[in-house]
């Protein structure tokens, strides 16, 4: 950092000293140094902490691909794949199971019937309002105040995960109320 000295020059008093007073001086002139800031602050690159400790081999071998142009990188990828014998398509399947456990293991069990159902409540029209409000007060342990709001910022679910049973019996009771209803 540069510094530079700055002048500053202090008067003598505006009243006139006694005269027993000290002799007057005069004017003094003190230097002080005074940094400058700089006028452009840039954002300075910090390393991120590794979790992993890794030899210095892999550090230098990380360090030079990823200052890889995007096509040298490709090209990259492309020998890797010839030399190694393998296809980026051929981890597709297993980074989905990695990403999704037991979604593969699932797949054939995708056929069997799905037990848990959601209700949900589409619509009410304003003259079926207080009959949907009993309704939902008799299928559930909720106020009068807390049905109410059930009701009013509609699609909403009413109930949730129940078996397909419930649900039918559920949509069959707020229909009759007026209540257009979905199971999902």
């Amino acid at each position: 950092m540069a510094s530079t000295l700055s002048t500053l020059t202090l008067p003598l008093p505006s009243h006139p000293p006694p005269s027993t007073s000290y002799p007057t001086q005069p004017n003094q002139t003190l230097k002080f140094p005074l940094r400058l800031q700089p006028t452009s602050r840039r954002a300075t690159f910090l390393r991120p902490i590794s979790a992993v400790e890794a030899p210095e081999k892999v550090v230098k071998l990380g360090d030079e691909i990823s200052s890889l142009s995007l096509a040298d990188a490709q090209k990259l990828v492309e020998y890797l794949q010839d030399k190694l014998g393998v296809s980026a398509a051929a981890f597709a399947p297993v980074a989905a199971a990695a990403a999704a456990p037991g979604a593969v293991a699932d797949a054939p069990a995708a056929a069997v019937e799905k037990t848990e159902f959601d209700v949900v409540i589409e619509d009410v029209p304003s003259n079926a309002r207080i009959a949907t409000i009993k309704a939902v007060r008799a299928l559930t342990s909720l106020a009068l105040k807390e049905a109410k709001e059930l009701i009013e910022g509609l699609p909403k679910k009413f109930k949730e995960g129940v078996s397909k049973e419930e649900a039918e019996e559920a949509k069959k009771q707020l229909e009759a109320a007026g209540a257009k209803v979905g199971i999902a």
